[in-house]
């Protein structure tokens, strides 16, 4: 069975062969913003697997990332990208907009990133109150 991609990419940037599609196909993402983009868009299209390997084995959760219930997803906004001077850890900030059960939702994330054996990888991140 294959999976339906979209034309244009869920992070909005380009179309998704071209954008986040590279990244899900097994391409390394460059930096931790076009990591964190592209993660969005596995959360999108449900890819538990992509997400899974781009999760820092020391955070890596052990339970299902879905549980059946249906997120649409409508749009991400990067507020900032920072990497560290030795190109070693970053953070991304950002806002994702969502609806669950027709009910909007903000996810407004900082997320820390580490950059080992040549591939980044999301470790975590914090919640801040959104004024």
């Amino acid at each position: 069975m294959s999976i339906k991609h979209p034309d244009i990419c869920p992070c909005q940037n380009a179309k998704y062969a071209n954008c986040c599609g590279v990244y899900h196909s097994g391409k390394h993402a460059e930096t931790a913003e076009k990591l964190m983009r592209s993660r969005y868009s596995a959360y999108v299209l449900e890819l538990d697997d992509y997400l899974l390997s781009t999760w820092h084995h020391t955070t890596r959760p052990t339970e299902p990332l879905f549980d059946g219930q249906k997120t649409q997803w409508l749009e991400l906004k990067v507020i900032k990208h920072q990497a560290s001077n030795d190109q070693q850890t970053a953070t991304v900030e950002f806002l994702a907009i969502y609806k669950i059960n027709g009910k909007a939702h903000r996810l407004h994330e900082i997320s820390q990133f580490v950059f080992e054996d040549n591939q980044w990888f999301y470790v975590d991140g914090v919640f801040p109150e959104i004024k």
